[in-house]
């Protein structure tokens, strides 16, 4: 596993050893052992997987102290434009945000510590995603930044007229509220 920094102290972009042959191909998508060498070492203790359509933005989420989630992102259908935001009090790049296409055929992972805020738009047809979690969902601590943030001027890289967004999504305050 190659391990790849991002310039925000501990999101990283992970990117699997892909063995391919005429039959498909095999990775290993987590490997506790291997990524503890690299300071990941989280437990995780909750899978999610969502399904999206061209358009979707989700986000820009978040669950509060004591309540923050680390999570560990792959792409299993599609593509997806995937955001993390650092909103950790005290942070040397707090507020400073990192875009990257995840996608099934490039294999890529983000690994996002506690401490950030996460959205995606999707980019294909429709995306599937997988995500790791070291915390599990908690309602009560659940919160998050508006998609269209003009302090973080986010490009979620696909059509504006076309953007799905939830009503739940549109109503989220702005960065400087947080």
């Amino acid at each position: 596993m190659i391990v790849k920094e991002t310039g925000i102290e501990g999101l990283l972009v992970l990117e699997p050893r892909v063995f391919k042959d005429p039959r498909g191909f095999f990775y290993e998508s987590y490997h506790k052992e291997e990524l503890s060498k690299y300071g990941i070492d989280y437990e995780f203790i909750q899978d999610n997987q969502s399904r999206s359509s061209y358009g979707v933005i989700r986000g820009l989420h978040y669950q509060k102290e004591p309540h923050t989630q680390a999570k560990l992102l792959r792409v299993t259908e599609g593509a997806i434009f995937d955001v993390a935001v650092d909103i950790r009090p005290g942070s040397p790049t707090y507020g400073k945000w990192f875009g990257i296409e995840l996608s099934a055929a490039n294999f890529l992972q983000l690994m996002i510590p506690g401490g950030f805020a996460h959205g995606l738009s999707v980019l294909s047809e429709r995306a599937s995603v997988l995500y790791k979690c070291d915390q599990y969902y908690h309602p009560e601590s659940e919160s998050g930044i508006r998609f269209d943030d003009p302090d973080l001027m986010i490009d979620w890289k696909i059509d504006p007229e076309k953007a799905i967004i939830s009503e739940k999504d549109r109503i989220l305050p702005y960065f400087k509220q947080l």
